[in-house]
């Protein structure tokens, strides 16, 4: 079972290797028609000979892009096999003789449902691990006694908080593009300030001193969570329909609200949203003097393209015009992000609508955008016709230590209930500002006027 997990795990790494290359090679079309362009531009011998080296440098990065993409795949179905050759070598475990048929229907019923994507194998390796066991079993029986469980805060077993941390990177679409850094408490992160230009001089003369500093981004701790009650026919059910139902939920909320808060965030008891940054009209009063230069970038980076420029080859254009004030050139990775909800997406495939050789209708989405490259992320709660594109790794997110997980057994006691409450704390900003473009397709105006957020009424009385 064990080795199966291991080559789960190897499986995963050598997939997430995978996708960050095809991601690159996504890139690569639109970089050989620059390159085309450049071309047909030079003029001069230096001109030539500068081409002729990007192009070999070029194709000397997409061969090797190819050759590890096809070294990956060939690793990638050899894990798979190797898998498949140690579940099959793998005995299912005798069931215990119990003549009570429910108890028989519930050992089948764990033995084939899957948790996670994990097989029968891996969820039982799961369920049976002393950790995990002792914490299910704990929660079970406080539900069936009817008590209260002495510590405030349970332990929670290192593979649970694990697959919490699993689900939150699978329901956040975000998270996996940000800079996100583990600190404690409240935090400074250093900042590089702009890159001085070298002088030149005679080759003996004084060296001259080149001016540059570092500024910070100040991040503080805001908890994102809350609690739900679960049925105590759920806490009855086997151990798998448990865990599922904890950490599933946990999960996707933790996760919906993390993206949200990335892209439109309040910046107080929240993260600040890059929208939020770019729509700034003068420096906020509580603005850090140590942190970078602020900037006025509402009508630099926010652009809205007209109903008469949105069609076709047309609207790509003005979309990549407004997306070139979103500056790459403190981004690490080098690649921009398209955030957008499903619609808006929709609306380009229609408009990047062809017929190829063949006669057959294709677009020239396909999950990326057009010529300018960068994958395209749908998040439905992101205005009709509204795109967020930027270099995603120049936004900071600050994650806390640790994932606090509480119960009740009071507080819906009447209603037959178990309240389970769960709490994560991080912050995060922009901290390249620049870095990012917010664009309205169709005459609308990026706006987050229909951004809302889940009210705080634990702690903000509501209005009568």
């Amino acid at each position: 079972m064990l080795k199966v997990l291991l080559k789960q795990k190897e499986l995963r790494e050598a997939q997430d290797e995978l996708k960050k290359y095809q991601d690159e090679a996504a890139g690569f079309e639109a970089r050989e028609a620059e390159l085309a362009k450049d071309i047909d531009d030079a003029v001069s011998d230096e001109e030539r000979s500068a081409v002729e080296t990007a192009v070999a440098e070029f194709d000397a990065t997409r061969e090797e892009n190819k050759k590890k993409i096809g070294e990956l795949e060939t690793k990638i179905r050899g894990i798979e096999a190797e898998i498949d050759e140690l579940e099959a070598k793998q005995e299912d475990p005798e069931p215990e003789k119990d003549p009570e048929p429910e108890k028989r229907s519930e050992e089948k019923h764990m033995e084939t449902r899957k948790l996670f994507g994990m097989d029968a194998a891996e969820t039982r390796a799961f369920v049976e691990r002393e950790d995990v066991k002792a914490f299910l079993t704990e929660i079970r029986s406080a539900m069936r006694e009817k008590r209260a469980i002495s510590n405030a805060a349970l332990t929670i077993p290192e593979v649970i908080v694990g697959l919490i941390r699993e689900n939150i990177e699978r329901y956040s679409k975000v998270i996996k593009y940000v800079n996100l850094r583990q600190v404690s408490g409240d935090a400074r992160e250093i900042v590089e300030g702009t890159i001085p230009e070298a002088v030149w001089t005679d080759c003996c003369a004084n060296v001259n001193e080149l001016s540059f500093g570092f500024n910070d981004a100040e991040v503080y701790c805001w908890g994102v969570g809350g609690y739900i009650p679960v049925c105590k026919a759920t806490l009855q059910d086997s151990d798998v329909d448990l865990a599922g139902a904890i950490i599933e939920v946990l999960g996707a909320s933790i996760g919906f609200a993390l993206d949200k808060a990335m892209l439109f965030g309040l910046g107080t008891r929240m993260p600040q949203g890059v929208f939020t940054r770019l729509k700034q009209t003068s420096k906020p009063a509580d603005y850090s003097a140590t942190e970078r230069t602020w900037v006025d970038l509402h009508s630099t980076n926010i652009k809205t393209i007209s109903n008469d420029n949105s069609v076709g080859v047309k609207l790509f254009q003005n979309i990549l015009d407004a997306a070139k004030n979103a500056k790459g050139k403190y981004s690490a990775r080098g690649q921009k992000v398209w955030f957008m909800n499903d619609n808006t997406k929709t609306e380009l495939e229609i408009q990047a609508l062809s017929i190829n050789a063949a006669g057959a209708i294709v677009t020239g989405i396909n999950g990326t955008m057009p010529v300018a490259g960068g994958p395209i992320e749908t998040l439905e709660f992101i205005p009709d016709n509204m795109i967020i594109v930027g270099f995603f790794d120049t936004y900071l997110l600050a994650e806390r230590e640790g994932i606090v997980f509480e119960q009740s057994d009071h507080a819906m006691f009447l209603n037959r209930k178990r309240v389970y409450m769960a709490n994560a704390r991080y912050d995060g900003k922009p901290v390249i500002a620049e870095a990012f473009a917010a664009i309205g397709i169709k005459n609308t105006t990026p706006s987050d006027a229909s951004i809302v957020f889940a009210p705080d009424t634990a702690n903000t009385p509501v209005s009568q």
